[in-house]
């Protein structure tokens, strides 16, 4: 039996916003992954702590956000495992816990352009699939011509988290930015509206 393929979706969704969905949605629809996991990840080396909201308020609306489609899942799978959490140590575990799988790693093209800084990138590189999806504005990188690594255009917003952080700090609606389901829960359960941070 040909093994699932998944597509890892890694990010702090802080909080899940549209932004977010349109892209899981494409990439398990337009190209030949059976499923994406989106990935909540606890602890990005690369920014603040402080900033996140509670791990599981995070979880909880992402998969307030992915409702009734079985195509899509939210992950806790680092909120086991050290922090910081770094991708390559996390694809090890999960293909330790799911031999059974075909992982990809998606990422935008931000991404790409400074996968060199990340935690042995060489591994990812030599033992993953990359599907990439193109952020115009950036540049990829020499690392979009490596064999492993998939440029794939995508229908992307310019909508950032901080963005809807900061209207919530500041009393403005952040209807329409975020499902119908997270802007609810965001309207029931003050999360950011007593941090002091953008």
């Amino acid at each position: 039996m040909k093994p699932k393929r998944i597509g890892l979706f890694f990010g702090s969704f802080n909080p899940v916003h549209v932004g977010h969905m349109i892209i899981a949605n494409h990439m398990v629809e337009k190209t030949d992954l059976d499923e994406v996991w989106m990935i909540v990840s606890p602890h990005n080396p690369l920014k603040q702590k402080k900033t996140l909201a509670n791990n599981y308020n995070r979880l909880h609306m992402v998969n307030l956000a992915i409702g009734e489609n079985l195509k899509i899942k939210g992950s806790d799978i680092e909120f086991s495992l050290p922090v910081p959490s770094y991708t390559v140590d996390t694809l090890t575990h999960l293909q330790e816990k799911f031999d059974n799988k075909d992982f990809v790693l998606l990422m935008g093209g931000d991404n790409l352009g400074s996968l060199h800084k990340w935690k042995n990138y060489e591994v990812l590189l030599e033992k993953y699939q990359i599907y990439v999806y193109n952020r115009p504005t950036y540049d990829l990188g020499p690392l979009a011509d490596h064999p492993n690594v998939e440029i794939m255009e995508a229908p992307l917003l310019s909508i950032s988290a901080s963005f809807i952080r900061s209207n919530i700090i500041n009393g403005h609606s952040i209807q329409y930015l975020v499902p119908d389901t997270v802007y609810k829960y965001l309207d029931d359960n003050p999360i950011y509206k007593d941090m002091n941070i953008q």
